[in-house]
């Protein structure tokens, strides 16, 4: 059985100079990932770990900050394996929060800021936290304490606003405690957050992640993307996501960097700060290289920037090559799920290719699967599966589940992707996004490619939508470019020209804006309900 990480090469230089070596990480060893906040504080306690809205935090501010709060938490039985919810945007106390949990073994338990009361209430209700923290803004969508369905939800806790009667504020828990707190000693398969799947398919389910898994991921996400104490990562992706928590906040961290911290994405904002504060690495998703490609980014100051990098979801290769042909700098990918910490797959600097998500990290292993979960040959196509130090304990209390996804000893991606012979790998496309026009497989990231070489085309989603005859049909939403027109006949007659019948879109919508999530990744299952039920109500 031929696997990516069998290939004498790795996909970033300093791991390919350790395997040399026979440098080995020893992941068996007691952990904390507050450890590496506690060294930073110790051997460089001035240097600054977040700078938000014109405020600095040291590495021995913020150390003490979590020390004192992993303290008020012990004192009011907190412990190790209880599970603490953090319901919060991006703000310092976020950190704060994290670390402190992380002192004293407890297990983060991450809530997305948009989510109202019916989904916070199954997220606290579903890992049975104790405490939340949050904002004042958010309150009103926490469910009262030791209620019907919350029973072990005990406190809230505001970090900002005012807290509510009977809530408490997050100064009022870390006061009159010492500034200094080491975290407790972890086993390494002690769990240490659950990070909730997006629940595209029926309830969402707690990705429980070790000490281990994001210890290990985190050292590799620094070692690959070449992180330094001198950096400046702009973080505005939301913490409460694996790309944010991990590659972005936990991995800055552990190399002693700088976190640029923005409340969310604001493109003029974070713009303007990036000459402001002097950042150095840029991390997005695809729909924000392709809105900054669209704007005059002459105005702005972005010398400082030396990386970008963009994940959570696949880069066209049109958009990669053209920033690459603007600003002379690759768009770095990484592969991944929430499920594997999130990083596996690196498309490194030394020989990066268009394309391609990369090829595996240090000690992971991917390989392409048949239905008959036979390993396919380099270039054929199938399910992506995934085994390393990363990948998740289970899903959170659902055994069924976790046997379902880590069968035969691989973690089961649902992505469709290729290999090639020296290990890259391609994202063809989800499963669940392929269109079946007839019994013709229908791949809508294929199409997407084709349609962003138009030049009016901002941004585009491919989906099926329901059709009497065939089954599905293809439908394509397409966002035109400011100050440009795109005509849905024309794109259509450009598919004609260009790719099978059977592929052609069967209608194009031209629209303002697509669905995205909180991270920018489009929604295609929200446009896929849409059709389904315009559908219904044309057949009623």
């Amino acid at each position: 059985m031929r696997r990516a990480a069998a290939r004498p090469r790795s996909g970033c230089p300093a791991l390919r100079l350790a395997a040399r070596l026979h440098i080995t990480s020893d992941w068996g060893k007691a952990v904390n990932l507050a450890s590496d906040l506690e060294r930073h504080a110790a051997e460089r306690p001035a240097h600054a770990a977040v700078l938000f809205e014109g405020r600095r935090l040291s590495y021995a501010e913020l150390d003490a900050a979590a020390s004192r709060l992993a303290q008020g938490l012990r004192t009011r039985g907190i412990a190790a394996g209880d599970r603490v919810a953090l319901y919060l945007p991006n703000i310092p106390a976020y950190l704060v929060a994290y670390y402190a949990a992380q002192k004293l073994g407890a297990i983060t338990v991450s809530i997305n800021a948009v989510f109202r009361s019916a989904e916070v209430e199954f997220l606290l209700a579903d890992s049975g936290a104790r405490v939340v923290f949050t904002v004042a803004e958010l309150v009103p969508f926490v469910p009262p304490v030791r209620g019907g369905r919350t029973p072990a939800l005990e406190q809230v806790v505001v970090c900002e606003g005012e807290a509510p009667a009977g809530g408490a504020r997050l100064e009022a828990w870390s006061a009159g405690f010492e500034p200094s707190f080491a975290g407790v000693d972890c086993a390494p398969e002690t769990p240490a957050a659950l990070l909730y799947s997006s629940g595209t398919t029926g309830f969402p389910k707690g990705v429980t992640l070790t000490q281990s898994n994001i210890a290990s991921n985190i050292a590799s996400a620094a070692r690959c993307s070449g992180y330094r104490p001198d950096d400046r990562l702009a973080a505005f992706l939301p913490l409460f996501h694996v790309y944010g928590q991990n590659y972005i906040m936990n991995a800055a961290v552990h190399a002693g960097a700088t976190l640029a911290l923005f409340r969310r994405y604001v493109p003029e904002q974070v713009l303007e700060a990036v000459g402001r504060e002097r950042i150095t690495m840029f991390f997005g998703v695809p729909t924000i290289f392709i809105g900054l490609l669209a704007m005059d980014l002459g105005r702005y100051d972005l010398s400082s920037i030396r990386y970008e990098m963009s994940a959570a979801a696949t880069m066209p290769e049109e958009i990669s090559r053209r920033w690459t042909e603007r600003f002379g700098r690759r768009v770095y990918e990484g592969y991944g799920l929430t499920e594997c910490s999130p990083f596996a797959c690196y498309n490194d600097r030394v020989e990066h290719r268009f394309g391609s998500v990369g090829r595996a990290i240090e000690g992971f292993e991917l390989a392409i699967f048949d239905e008959a979960e036979r390993e396919l040959p380099r270039g054929q196509w199938g399910e992506i599966v995934i085994r390393g130090p990363g990948v998740m304990q289970g899903y959170w209390r659902r055994p069924d589940d976790s046997a379902q996804a880590l069968r035969g000893g691989w973690l089961h991606s649902g992505d469709i992707g290729r290999m090639d012979d020296d290990g890259y790998v391609y994202i063809v496309d989800r499963v669940k996004d392929m269109i079946n026009v007839a019994g013709f497989k229908v791949w809508p990231a294929e199409l997407e490619q084709y349609l962003y070489r138009l030049p009016g085309v901002q941004e585009v989603a491919v989906y099926g939508a329901p059709d009497p005859e065939r089954g599905e049909q293809v439908v394509a939403a397409v966002v035109p470019r400011s100050g440009s027109a795109v005509d849905a006949a024309e794109v259509i007659a450009y598919c004609r020209a260009n790719i099978a019948a059977y592929k052609v879109p069967a209608r194009v919508d031209i629209v303002a804006e697509l669905p995205k999530s909180a991270t920018g990744k489009i929604l295609k299952r929200v446009l896929r309900e849409q059709a389904a039920g315009a559908a219904a109500c044309a057949r009623a």
